[in-house]
C-alpha cells in the first residue's frame, strides 16, 4: 500500500486532496518499530507524529516508576503522537509497539510549518486532528464509565 493510500484511510489526513496528500507523502518516511519499542514517552517533548500502516501500539499512563496502565490501543490508519502538533508538544501518554508496527513518521514541527504556509492544508489537518482527539476522548469516556461500545 502506498503512503497516499494509507493517508486516505486515516481520519487525520483523509480530507486532503490528492495534491495535498502528495505534499505530505514527501514529508514522511516509513519506519518499522519492534515489540516493546516506544514511539512516545509520557511527559517528554513529542517531536514525531505517526500514522500506523500495519501493527498495534498500546498507549499507557505511567503511574509511577514501575507502574503503567494501558488505556487505549491504536492500529492500522490510526494516529499516534498527535501532541507533536499541539504546542508545547508534551506527550500525554507513552506509546509502545505491542506487535511489530510499520508507520509513516512525520516531523511535527515540519507539519506545523506546512500548516502555516498553506492555510487550506492547515485547516484540513487541524480538523482531522480535532476528529482524532475527539474520538480518543470519547473512547476514554466510555472506558471510564465501564461500558464497551461496538459502534465506531
Amino acid at each position: 500500500m502506498t503512503k497516499i493510500e494509507v493517508m486516505k484511510k486515516c481520519h487525520f489526513t483523509s480530507d486532503l486532496s490528492k495534491e495535498q496528500l502528495e505534499k505530505l507523502a514527501q514529508m514522511c518516511e516509513e519506519k518499522t518499530y519492534e515489540v516493546g519499542e516506544d514511539l512516545s514517552k509520557q511527559g517528554r517533548i513529542q517531536e514525531k507524529l505517526y500514522i500506523i500502516v500495519d501493527g498495534l501500539v498500546g498507549m499507557y499512563l505511567e503511574l509511577g516508576p514501575m507502574t503503567r496502565r494501558q488505556i487505549q490501543a491504536a492500529s492500522n490508519y490510526d494516529v499516534v503522537g498527535w501532541s507533536a502538533m499541539i504546542p508545547p508538544s508534551r506527550s500525554t501518554a507513552t506509546a509502545t509497539a505491542i506487535e511489530t508496527t510499520k508507520a509513516l513518521v512525520f516531523n511535527g514541527k515540519e507539519l506545523l510549518k506546512l500548516c502555516e504556509a498553506d492555510p487550506e492544508i492547515g485547516y484540513r489537518l487541524n480538523r482531522g486532528l480535532a476528529s482524532v482527539v475527539a474520538t480518543r476522548l470519547h473512547h476514554a469516556y466510555i472506558q471510564l464509565m465501564g461500558v464497551t461500545s461496538s459502534q465506531d
